[in-house]
């Protein structure tokens, strides 16, 4: 697999500059500022290379300030929560003159799967961050792209090295029986029969373990600590099992595997990690961690200062599941066309919605990092994906549900450029030229026969002006066979044209785009929306019978995807997949980065250009509302009809 060559967004030498962090103060950042004021690391060695202590003190002192770390398992595809937890620990790296290490915990074979290791690859990349430094003056350059894997051997040594010094045993119990030993949270669990084997013993059937002599699941490597330990996790736990499996990277060569919460703060030792970040469900682990770490220490295996583990709240989202279960579950039913669907919350779906990467990163900083939980509104992350479509997204008009409009008084065999800006607020990337003709095509929301109150757009005899062009009066109108508009027809005043001296002499409220129907780019145009039509998916409901289960595809919103068939001004037929523009009116799209083909895209909705889903829960609270001092005045009335 490529590792790429690019310079990474945390690159960055040791010195004092780097120490000046550019994002908001977190308790994280508290605890990196305050060892790097202590100088808790400046005596910390590195070899270029992960490896046990030996190895490391055997180079030069590290360049890194810090070391971070983001750890995926490559059996699955990365979502919203992983790309907090890039930004973070890229971020934090980058910040502070550190390093981040892009390592995939491929510990268990048969999970594992190379189409997810090249999917997690590309999804840091597009996120802006990269595992690779490059060399800088005396500053050798570093490529820090590693695989669990690539440490079974040392993980074994250490793990006989626990046998040699009693902190480990193999215990020969089913599961079911060390299950029911464990004990629970107010009882203390009880001591494996097989606890007291000799130190010889153990090493000689953990080696045979090793070589293959035992059926899966005859025995396991336990860490020898308290099983009336107040933390079930520290009730000697799990650490080597027998999987007789093939390994995506290490293929046949090994029978035995380690446990994630034994190999998890091994490979952070390994590679000279400073502070281990995840998320609140690992704090009850942290005793194990920091156990196997000093023993290892004590056996002068690793290298001190030993890693730590530093736990912070998950994202929690409204409007999605990031649940893996509930998203396979999703894909393989068919409610949603695979992972990369614009609708999943998966970094291949954000991406081919439109969603920029820089979004991303302003969304991981707006919501910042705390041990608090909390659910954080879908909106913050939307309102932050138009911040950045709206600085850098050039505008195009298009059409998405198209009724013809002809200028019954423009010549039939004329046509012209009417000038259109790239970005109203950014003239540096210029104009461009709209062709105009005879005929057109509007919204056919912009046309109605029986205008509505406030009503401003065309109807029988109302004059508007047509974007960047004239303007123009319906003069009438043709209805289909069912009594709807067909054709609206119109008469042009030709010295309203935008941008000349006449232009200013009519006065209009209403403004309408449109695209001409000669050279008009006709696209498919897909219309997402959120996946679920509730903020909590699966929650229950005032209304469900009491003790009943919500079933989460339940909330599926029904109107998450629609597609249309568009006109589009000519200028996007060009468009190369992934380029994104604002639909002037509409919101911001992407070209589909799969189905668009070169003079024949296909565009995705990205976001609307105002929170849609904020109105319609201010109106729900609205209605809801009325109806409540409805019900308290009828109650009202009641009570003193009553009384009367």
């Amino acid at each position: 697999m490529s590792q790429g060559t690019e310079t990474g967004r945390s690159d960055g030498a040791r010195g004092d500059a780097a120490a000046t962090p550019a994002a908001g103060v977190n308790f994280i950042r508290t605890i990196i500022e305050s060892e790097l004021a202590a100088d808790k690391f400046v005596q910390r060695r590195w070899s270029g290379r992960p490896g046990p202590g030996a190895q490391q003190l055997a180079g030069a002192l590290d360049p890194a300030r810090i070391r971070t770390r983001f750890p995926p398992e490559p059996n699955g595809y990365l979502h919203f929560g992983h790309a907090k937890s890039i930004c973070l620990n890229f971020g934090l790296a980058q910040d502070y003159g550190g390093r981040c290490h892009l390592r995939f915990d491929d510990t268990n074979p048969e999970k594992e799967e190379q189409e997810y290791v090249d999917s997690i690859v590309d999804a840091v990349r597009w996120l802006g961050f990269s595992w690779q430094v490059d060399a800088l003056d005396d500053t050798p350059g570093e490529t820090n792209l590693y695989f669990a894997s690539d440490y079974f051997a040392w993980m074994v040594a250490f793990a006989e090295h626990l046998i040699a010094s009693g902190n480990a045993y193999v215990d020969s119990q089913s599961a079911d029986e060390m299950r029911a030993t464990r004990g629970t949270l107010t009882e203390p669990g009880q001591d494996s029969p097989f606890r007291t084997r000799s130190v010889e013993e153990n090493m000689d059937l953990f080696k045979r373990m090793q070589r293959g002599e035992f059926a899966d699941g005859t025995h396991v490597l336990r860490a020898k600590i308290d099983m009336a330990s107040a933390n079930i996790n520290l009730r000697d736990p799990a650490i080597y099992r027998i999987r007789h499996a093939s390994h995506h990277n290490t293929g046949e060569r090994w029978c035995v595997y380690p446990m994630y919460t034994y190999a998890h703060p091994i490979e952070d030792a390994l590679e000279n990690i400073t502070h281990s970040i995840c998320t609140l469900e690992f704090a009850d682990q942290r005793p194990f961690y920091d156990w196997l770490l000093e023993r290892l220490a004590e056996g002068g295996l690793l290298q001190r200062p030993l890693p730590q583990q530093i736990e912070f709240s998950r994202l929690n989202l409204t409007y999605i599941v990031l649940s893996k279960r509930k998203l396979i579950q999703l894909v393989d039913e068919g409610h949603v066309g695979g992972w990369d669907d614009p609708r999943l919350p998966t970094l291949v779906g954000a991406r081919r919605r439109g969603y920029p990467a820089e979004g991303f990163r302003l969304f991981a900083e707006r919501v910042g990092v705390s041990r608090s939980e909390s659910l954080i509104d879908y909106s913050l992350l939307e309102d932050c994906m138009r911040e950045v479509l709206n600085a850098s997204a050039e505008r195009r008009v298009a059409v998405l549900d198209p009724l013809r409009l002809i200028i019954d008084n423009y010549p039939a065999d004329a046509g012209e450029a009417c000038s259109a800006p790239n970005h109203p607020q950014r003239p540096d990337l210029g104009t461009r030229a709209l062709p105009f003709g005879r005929e057109l095509w509007i919204e056919r929301e912009d046309f109605m026969l029986q205008p509505s109150k406030g009503y401003h757009r065309l109807y029988p005899g109302n004059t508007v002006r047509l974007r960047y062009a004239y303007v123009v009066r319906c003069t009438s109108v043709e209805l289909d066979a069912d009594g709807a508009p067909s054709v609206v027809h119109c008469e042009y005043f030709p010295d309203s044209k935008s941008g000349t001296a006449g232009a200013d002499a009519y006065k209009v409220k209403g403004n309408v785009h449109w695209v001409a129907v000669a050279g008009a780019c006709a696209a498919e145009v897909r219309l997402y929306d959120r996946l679920f039509s509730v903020p909590s998916p699966g929650a229950r409901r005032a209304d469900d019978a009491p003790g009943s289960e919500r079933d989460f595809r339940a909330d599926l919103n029904p109107e998450s995807r629609r597609v249309v068939h568009a006109q589009l001004e000519p200028a996007l037929r060009t468009a190369q997949p992934e380029d994104r523009f604002q639909f002037e009116r509409h919101g911001y799209f992407v070209a589909d980065r799969v189905d668009s083909q070169l003079g024949a895209p296909v565009f995705n909705r990205t976001v609307t250009l105002r929170d849609s889903w904020a109105e319609k829960a201010a109106k729900a609270g609205n209605v809801a509302q009325a109806e409540k001092t409805a019900k308290a005045k009828v109650e009202k009335a009641a009570k003193t009809g009553a009384g009367g």
